[in-house]
């Protein structure tokens, strides 16, 4: 019996209500099949019905579990450029003339690692480079296999090319989910080509890959996408999911004009532009307003996959619905994308420190409230403020670590939401309070020292002399108790080698220190008003000590 093919099902789901949000076949069909053919034995019966009747039931099963399938599949999901042409965003990569496409059409583009944030291209980007060769693709996600998973891939892929002289390409999402040693296990088949990996990871290469698979792949970043990529990708899906569309056999048209141009107007107007004379950008649409289309765009942070959640959401909302309460639950729907353990975590965490380090207490607090408001653990902030409070405020502000250590016990004590008012107060003081890193870079210039020799004696004058033998040879003789002397004395307090070095240096010892007058008068103007900084006039004519 002929399975049924994919224009029958589109067919079908033409003629039944609200089929536009399933334009685009889903990959799960071909999972369906199986399931069609094993329920034969079970509906074989009803073949034998009267006369007039449909004589292939498991073919009407066969077609309900596909179109099931792909309406459970996400809008996202469905909507999947095709081909190259259509991928919207990274013209760093896709562009003419960049280095991916460069290696795509030489056929050496060898094994890649993408980089980038959530919903940027990476797993697209991928399946469409596979389908510019004729290698075996394989798609794999680190979160739901094992290394024998894995492992099986590769003897396959060795039987492909031995048998049939086709490479595999294995595509492993997330693949810093393998820790560094379950990593070695791609060595040996990428070092003797048996498969070209590309894996896709939203975390830092240097910190998440192993070195020695590090080495051997291209690492490709991939940026958020911009405000008029969510734009396009948005205006396409509109036209994709359109009953219109669906109904035409006329070439897709392209919309993205249309969008940007509603979206552009609206925050070229004060007022909302979705009032009730004003039509509708999209008929087939009309609780898509430009007020919608703009909120997607801007809630969607350059993640093409939620865009595609919420216009999915917008689209299934009827249209008598207020655009007030539809952008209330766009927004309500919208996760934070701020990850604990991820690279937004330390990239917040060095912006808080920096801007005290830089006085810049304004600033210090709008990350401090970024990183409370996505939940970052308290004490986490309280511990680097801590060292904050040594680091850059040190000996300037005696004050400074006691007010960070007692902060420390208060977020250990009261959690949150309380503790975000001791933790406030710490980082305001900590950003006006008067900076020295005299101890930090003391400490700095001492290690240095110590590491050049680390079996350097201590000097005979400072060693303890407890028992007769020991005073024999000479420990402690000389030494000066510096409490019994009215005056200052000497005493041999380094090796011999560092007698002349200081590593602690004094207060307003400006050795070593830069001038940067482009630095200086881009302060001068951003945060002085245009004024020249008073301390000027210490360094005129090249005198910085």
């Amino acid at each position: 019996m002929p399975k049924p093919g994919l224009a029958t099902i589109f067919q079908k789901r033409k003629d039944q209500p609200n089929s536009h949000l399933s334009s685009q076949p889903s990959q799960s069909q071909h999972h369906a099949q199986p399931e069609a053919s094993s329920s034969k034995r079970k509906i074989s019966s009803l073949s034998q019905a009267a006369p007039g009747t449909d004589r292939t039931p498991h073919t009407k099963r066969a077609k309900t579990a596909a179109q099931n399938l792909e309406k459970a599949a996400p809008l996202a999901e469905r909507l999947r450029p095709r081909t190259l042409a259509d991928f919207v965003g990274q013209p760093h990569l896709t562009g003419p003339g960049s280095l991916l496409m460069n290696l795509i059409e030489s056929g050496s583009s060898g094994s890649m690692i993408f980089w980038g944030p959530p919903g940027c291209g990476k797993t697209t980007l991928a399946r469409l480079l596979a389908k510019q060769s004729d290698a075996v693709f394989k798609e794999l996600s680190a979160t739901v296999v094992g290394i024998k998973e894995v492992r099986e891939v590769f003897e396959e892929a060795k039987g492909q090319l031995t048998l049939l002289g086709r490479k595999t390409i294995l595509f492993l999402d997330e693949v810093h989910r393998f820790n560094k040693s379950q990593q070695d296990i791609f060595l040996p088949y990428i070092e003797q080509g048996y498969i070209q990996l590309i894996g896709a990871t939203t975390e830092n290469p240097s910190f998440k890959i192993n070195g020695a698979l590090l080495s051997r792949c291209r690492v490709f970043v991939l940026e958020r996408l911009t405000d008029d990529d969510i734009s396009e990708i948005v205006a396409r899906a509109i036209h994709r999911v359109s009953p219109q569309s669906n109904q035409s056999h006329e070439p897709a048209i392209d919309i993205t004009d249309e969008v940007q141009h509603v979206t552009s107007s609206q925050t070229a107007v004060s007022e909302p532009p979705s009032s009730p004379s004003q039509p509708a950008p999209f008929p087939a649409f009309p609780q898509l307003t430009p007020q919608i289309l703009k909120s997607i765009a801007s809630l969607s942070t350059g993640d093409a996959r939620t865009a595609l959640s919420l216009l999915e959401l917008a689209i299934s909302t009827s249209p008598s619905i207020p655009t007030s309460t539809l952008l209330d639950s766009l927004r309500r729907s919208v996760s934070t994308s701020y990850d604990r353990t991820g690279d937004s975590h330390y990239d917040m965490i060095s912006a808080l420190h920096k801007c005290v380090r830089a006085s810049q207490g304004s600033a210090a607090m709008y990350w401090l409230a970024r990183m409370l408001g996505a939940g970052e653990d308290p004490m986490y902030v309280a511990r680097r403020m801590v060292v904050c409070a040594s680091e850059d405020v040190g000996l300037a502000d005696k004050h400074a670590l006691p007010l960070a250590m007692a902060t420390l016990q208060a977020c250990q004590t009261i959690g949150m939401p309380e503790c975000r008012i001791n933790l406030a107060h710490l980082v305001a003081y900590l950003s006006e309070a008067p900076k020295s890193t005299r101890a930090y870079e003391a400490y700095k210039r001492a290690e240095a020292a110590a590491q050049l020799d680390m079996t350097l004696p201590v000097p005979l004058q400072l060693r303890n002399a407890p028992t007769t033998l020991m005073k024999e040879l000479g420990y402690s003789k000389g030494y000066a108790y510096n409490p019994d002397y009215a005056h200052p004395v000497h005493n041999d307090c380094v090796p011999i080698q560092f007698v002349n070095d200081v590593f602690l240096r004094k207060e307003g010892d400006m050795e070593g220190k830069m001038w940067d007058e482009d630095k200086l008068k881009e302060w001068e103007f951003k945060e002085n008003d245009g004024q020249d900084w008073g301390g000027r006039d210490k360094f005129i004519n090249g005198n910085t000590k």
